[in-house]
């Protein structure tokens, strides 16, 4: 018996979410990759859908808006008068892909400096989409990116080439439009530098928000399944395994080297 709440009507993930902006983006494919759907719909994904829990960290600077966006999405709440997050708080989110259950773990972590080495205990075990970087839209050009040390702390704890990195710009509804499209223009450069995925969404109003967390899902989910084929190499239980003419036979090579050892 299964010990996971169930997957909500409103969690259900039938196709590839888009990236918000094609110059900035991890893939800029229009579908999830046809092995990973040959797979969910012959329930071949081994671990995918039963134990696999894909972990997202949320870091960044003091006040940005980590735990407003989680709560937007998670609660579909928005507090203005929110704590400062002590530590490290989590919620587990769970999501239907592709007919798959597939969950996410979003660790949100302290902002403030003091609170780092609690926080960078949190990082190791980070996997797709999973260290998200985020930045207040309304922060003058240089001041933005200054602190960069999070995602690096991060980074020092997983093996870079499996985290999908996205650089989410908080707080979209304060910018006039003016200013966005600068900002977002600096952001993009980023982005491709550090090789994420940027967003812009706004946790008072809702905008991309739920959009963000399909994308993030998806994007894990697709790498974990992509992970559990090439770890069972394509081979389940009843196959029939054919060794073909020019393949060496184990048995053929053993009685050989038994021969000339009589001799």
């Amino acid at each position: 018996m299964s010990v996971l709440p169930p997957v909500r009507k409103d969690r259900v993930i039938a196709q590839l979410p888009q990236c918000y902006s094609k110059k900035a983006a991890v893939q800029t494919k229009d579908e999830f990759n046809s092995k990973v759907k040959t797979a969910c719909q012959e329930q071949r994904t081994g671990t995918v859908g039963r134990f696999k829990i894909a972990k997202v960290i949320v870091v960044g600077d003091l006040a940005v808006g980590k735990t407003c966006l989680i709560n937007r999405f998670c609660k579909d709440a928005f507090d203005k008068n929110y704590k400062a997050t002590i530590g490290v708080d989590f919620e587990m989110e769970r999501f239907e892909v592709l007919g798959v259950p597939f969950s996410l773990q979003l660790w949100d972590t302290a902002g403030q400096e003091r609170f780092k080495c609690i926080a960078s205990t949190y990082y190791r075990g980070a996997q797709t989409a999973r260290v998200p970087c985020k930045f207040h839209l309304t922060y003058l050009n240089v001041a933005m990116f200054i602190h960069r040390q999070w995602l690096e702390d991060a980074l020092k704890e997983n093996d870079p080439t499996n985290v999908q990195l996205f650089l989410v710009g908080t707080k979209k509804d304060l910018s006039s439009p003016a200013q966005y499209s600068q900002i977002e223009q600096d952001a993009i450069k980023l982005a491709e530098e550090i090789k994420a995925e940027y967003w812009a969404l706004s946790s008072l109003t809702g905008e991309n928000v739920r959009e963000f967390f399909f994308r993030v899902a998806s994007l894990a989910f697709e790498v974990n399944v992509l992970a559990e084929l090439e770890k069972s190499g394509s081979r389940h239980i009843g196959d029939v395994i054919k060794i073909n003419s020019n393949s060496n036979n184990l048995y053929a090579t053993s009685k050989k080297k038994q021969s000339n050892c009589c001799q």
